[in-house]
């Protein structure tokens, strides 16, 4: 049986571009709409730890995720993957 630590599971996302834009332009739009991780936590419906895992690039975040987070933001999901 093979094991994987969390830490190098955690070290591979943040090597994905693609989780560090999203991780990136997460922030940048919540702190747009003058938010806290908790209230964005709040609108919709995820955990403000989660929030914060994926704005660090730590989380890799389902497409349910994503599409909660746009609609708690009123931004379409795919503005998240953006690269700017």
């Amino acid at each position: 049986m093979i094991y994987i630590s969390s830490t190098r599971t955690n070290m591979e996302l943040l090597n994905s571009a693609l989780v560090q834009i999203f991780a990136s332009n997460l922030r940048r739009m919540r702190k747009k709409a003058r938010l806290s991780q908790e209230e964005l936590a709040l609108r919709s419906g995820l955990d403000r730890t989660y929030i914060s895992g994926c704005e660090r690039g730590i989380r890799n975040p389902s497409i349910v995720s994503v599409e909660k987070i746009a609609e708690a933001l009123n931004v379409p999901a795919k503005e998240f993957f953006d690269a700017e």
